[in-house]
């Protein structure tokens, strides 16, 4: 399989999910300002959406969209448990949270990082960002992550995008749940190993 990427993008998400799934992937980086690759080739051309990430499978199909994208690479080896069985009630509850996080948190936090975005209309955002991140922190009250007690696919969509609100200006020092769970995902070593591939950790 080939993860296409851009280095700290919503990409970092279904890399992490790779690494704890022990799946075999080769990353390949994409210039989303440029659309091109490394070698020149024209991102379009392979992803007309133009944005990452883009998981293209062994027999050249390819899947766009990162909460579909690591719902896939998870039923793929569902003895490793990073996301419930299709059919069950938890797995519409991961759904759910995949769902919140891409539309509440990734659309809202994301859009900080676009030039064209005035400034008063970033605090907007930034307190509708601030809003949802403190219900977050008080559902991670006394548990370990998004699902309770086992690490999900979610948990790497989460720590992802939380990971911008240094980036764009929000603050998180008032989350105190929000701030021990990202500590506790970010010493994983699939999360270790996928930061340092992406020049993001020493």
């Amino acid at each position: 399989m080939k993860l296409y990427y851009s280095p700290g993008a919503c990409s970092l998400s279904p890399h992490i999910v790779l690494r704890e799934a022990g799946l075999a992937f080769d990353l390949v980086q994409a210039d989303l300002k440029e659309h091109k690759l490394a070698d020149g080739t024209d991102y379009y051309g392979i992803h007309s959406k133009g944005y990452v990430p883009l998981l293209e499978l062994d027999n050249g199909e390819r899947i766009g969209e990162g909460p579909v994208i690591v719902q896939y690479i998870a039923d793929q080896v569902p003895e490793k448990k990073l996301a419930p069985p299709n059919g069950t009630m938890e797995r519409y509850r991961l759904q759910e949270w995949l769902n919140f996080i891409t539309s509440e948190l990734h659309k809202g936090i994301g859009t900080m990082f676009n030039p064209a975005m005035p400034e008063d209309g970033k605090v907007v955002a930034r307190a509708r960002a601030n809003s949802r991140l403190k219900w977050l922190d008080e559902q991670l009250e006394g548990k370990q992550f998004l699902m309770g007690d086992a690490f999900t696919v979610a948990d790497a969509y989460l720590f992802t995008v939380a990971n911008w609100c240094p980036h764009a200006g929000i603050d998180r020092a008032p989350y105190a749940n929000l701030n021990a769970y990202m500590g506790r995902v970010a010493a994983r070593p699939a999360v270790q190993a996928a930061l340092k591939a992406e020049g993001l950790t020493k």
